[in-house]
């Protein structure tokens, strides 16, 4: 390999999403993959709360990240220029100009669907997101992103010429070390009573909850859960449809023991999202051998196929009950081809390809 790479451990310092969840497992999975002679580091901010355990990829310490916007425009790339490495950025986020290196966008979100930043923070978001993708887009001397839908976004929103995007997806294999944690129907004892769909709550309004309100208001004899502390970032009056219906479980935040053992014993995992570049939760309904319900919307068809079924992200005139009874493929396929492993082997390629 011909280039010597620096990893933007700015992900150690993150919640772990799946842009995050993404950077982990990559680095993991590389680690296992390059040997000795390979040149890549990992910079890790002091105060980062965890690490990796890495053989391959050395830690190198960095200062403490105080500021992501800082950390990635000031230190990140004044380490880079230290050791003489070229920028590896899993984050959507890179250093501007000439030491922007090989960065991911993983979608372009903020560009696509502006109206969903709405308050001065999420517009101060958006800008800031506008900024790295331009940058990215110009000054990468490699882009990857997760699909194939998001690499088109990308080409047509920036005028990006295809030969420089790379499309490495993502991954469910990370799931097979989680252990299941029942205690969350001790917790709710109803969802071991009465059969329920479930689905996870999020920030980001393109999750949407809307869907599963609007829906659960007119079928009252459905039971669903809904997990994930971050409910509070729907607009009012979606969390108050949500409060007030009495066949919405709010689950809160739950472990991810809790999540696999909540999609194993469900109905079906519902994911109505409008906007996704991969949308990994359905991957990892499927390996614990559960039905998936999702948005006919941006990647989530070229992804998932036949091996699921598919709701209008804007409409809630279907019955859930008879698109179960509608056959599916077999998930075997589309776990084959979307795990860490093979991700891993896909960016190595990539990288040793550059010139």
């Amino acid at each position: 390999m011909k280039n010597k790479y620096l990893i933007n451990g700015n992900f150690l310092c993150r919640s772990l999403t799946g842009i995050e969840r993404y950077a982990w497992e990559i680095c993991r999975q590389l680690d296992a993959l390059i040997t000795p002679k390979d040149s890549f580091f990992l910079l890790a901010p002091r105060n980062a709360p965890a690490l990796p355990q890495l053989k391959n990829i050395k830690i190198i310490q960095g200062k403490e990240l105080k500021s992501f916007p800082y950390w990635d425009m000031v230190q990140f790339p004044a380490e880079c220029a230290k050791h003489r490495l070229t920028a590896l950025n899993f984050s959507n986020t890179a250093p501007l100009g000439r030491r922007c290196g090989v960065s991911f966008i993983h979608d372009i979100y903020a560009f696509d669907c502006p109206e969903d930043f709405t308050t001065f923070r999420d517009k101060l978001v958006r800008l800031y997101s506008l900024l790295h993708y331009r940058n990215i887009t110009r000054n990468a001397k490699l882009i990857i992103t997760v699909s194939e839908f998001s690499k088109e976004r990308i080409q047509n929103a920036f005028r990006t010429d295809s030969s420089r995007i790379a499309v490495i997806g993502n991954g469910w294999d990370h799931f097979k070390n989680i252990e299941e944690d029942n205690s969350i129907f001790t917790r709710f004892p109803v969802l071991s009573e009465k059969p329920y769909y479930f689905t996870l709550g999020s920030l980001s309004r393109r999750k949407n909850l809307k869907w599963i309100a609007s829906y659960a208001q007119t079928h009252p004899e459905e039971l669903f859960a809904i997990s994930g502390k971050a409910i509070s970032g729907l607009v009012p009056q979606e969390l108050q449809s949500l409060q007030k219906l009495e066949n919405i479980i709010l689950l809160g935040y739950v472990t991810d023991g809790e999540v696999k053992a909540l999609m194993r014993m469900c109905k079906a995992f519902v994911f109505p999202s409008y906007y996704e570049g991969f949308g990994i939760p359905p991957l990892e309904a499927l390996s614990v051998g559960t039905r998936i319900i999702v948005s006919a919307a941006a990647s989530l068809p070229e992804i998932y196929g036949s091996t699921a079924s598919y709701i209008d992200p804007a409409k809630t005139d279907c019955n859930l009950e008879e698109i179960l009874k509608e056959p599916v493929q077999d998930s075997e396929t589309v776990l084959k081809a979307y795990t860490y492993k093979e991700s891993a082997r896909g960016l190595y390629e990539a990288l040793s390809l550059l010139p």
